[in-house]
């Protein structure tokens, strides 16, 4: 929930300074690592249209929004909210991005939510996706539960990995 309203706070700061653009090297020497990861994810929701024109993101920016949507989403109302809403079209992409930057077992709490899902593969599209939520959803609620539980964890430091990613591919968020 704390990430939740640093997210939406960090949307009206980013609106209020829209007129500059964005500069990575100082967003990466703000002191409050959450708002290092917020202030990219402001900048790359933004870009993106909220994800609506996802294509506009490179391969990095891609990866580093799929890591915050999860983590909005799971923080917000668990697997179910996730895969409800428009960040389950990218499941797989995000367990991909999980081990991109590192994050190995939050990339098997995803792959373990994600196989609720028949033959373990979550619909790309929304309204087939939901519609196969209402039919495992009672099946799934005990698991989701538990991975929101070994979620809510922490066992891999998202922020940090998410940083050292930017980091290490500084270049794709200069972009």
């Amino acid at each position: 929930m704390k990430k939740l309203i640093i997210f939406i706070a960090s949307l009206f700061s980013a609106n209020a300074s829209s007129q500059t653009e964005f500069d990575l090297d100082k967003v990466l020497k703000k002191k409050r690592r959450d708002m290092v990861v917020m202030e990219i994810d402001s900048y790359l929701n933004k870009k993106s249209e909220y994800g609506e024109k996802i294509e506009k993101l490179n391969s990095s920016q891609k990866s580093f929004l799929y890591v915050e949507n999860l983590e909005r989403e799971i923080n917000n109302g668990g697997f179910n909210q996730y895969y409800f809403n428009s960040s389950g079209d990218f499941s797989q992409e995000t367990v991909n991005a999980l081990l991109e930057i590192g994050a190995k077992k939050t990339s098997k709490i995803v792959q373990k939510a994600n196989s609720e899902f028949k033959n373990g593969i979550v619909p790309k599209d929304r309204t087939e996706r939901q519609n196969e939520l209402e039919l495992i959803q009672q099946k799934a609620k005990k698991s989701w539960n538990k991975c929101d539980s070994e979620f809510y964890k922490y066992q891999d430091n998202l922020t940090e990995l998410l940083i050292a990613f930017v980091v290490n591919n500084k270049m794709d968020f200069e972009k």
